[in-house]
């Protein structure tokens, strides 16, 4: 039996507990997120999606992860500061979390489940995965670090519509 992915506790950069149920959203795009990857300008194109459709329902969502080439090694404080300051990010970061392993958060082990990547593989490879949920927590499509936040714009108009 799977688990709701919206319903999973996780704590916000602020160290507040939610659910992201609790973000009321119609779509929500989750994402591993790093400060000194090759993948981090995708934070722009991130923002650019929680502008446009954010309104319309769509809850972008970032959780820092420091598994791949220890390319997060901040705190909150600093990681939060970064996002602001380099990119504009105002959308939704949560704290420091692990994607795989033992130690992996509840929420990335069902997204993993729900959605795994190419040949079945249920490890994340590398910083910026994305996955995209539907309103009810059921429907979850996975995208590589490569595919660019402007990819994603067809698929999110869909669930949004």
């Amino acid at each position: 039996m799977t688990t709701n992915i919206l319903h999973i506790p996780c704590n916000t950069i602020d160290g507040r507990e939610i659910r992201l149920a609790d973000l009321e959203g119609k779509a929500f795009l989750i994402v591993n997120t790093a400060s000194k990857c090759g993948f981090t300008p995708q934070y722009k194109g991130l923002e650019q999606l929680w502008k446009t459709y954010g309104e319309r329902g769509l809850r972008v969502v970032g959780f820092p992860c420091n598994q791949f080439g220890g390319q997060e090694p901040g705190n909150a404080e600093e990681i939060s500061e970064f996002c602001e300051l380099n990119f504009g990010v105002s959308f939704p970061l949560f704290s420091k979390v692990d994607v795989n392993g033992d130690d992996a958060h509840p929420l990335f082990v069902e997204l993993k489940q729900q959605a795994p990547g190419v040949l079945g593989s249920k490890k994340i490879k590398w910083n910026f995965t994305k996955f995209l949920v539907d309103a009810s927590g059921e429907k979850v499509t996975r995208y590589a670090p490569t595919t660019s936040p402007d990819d994603l714009t067809a698929d999110i108009e869909k669930l949004l519509s």
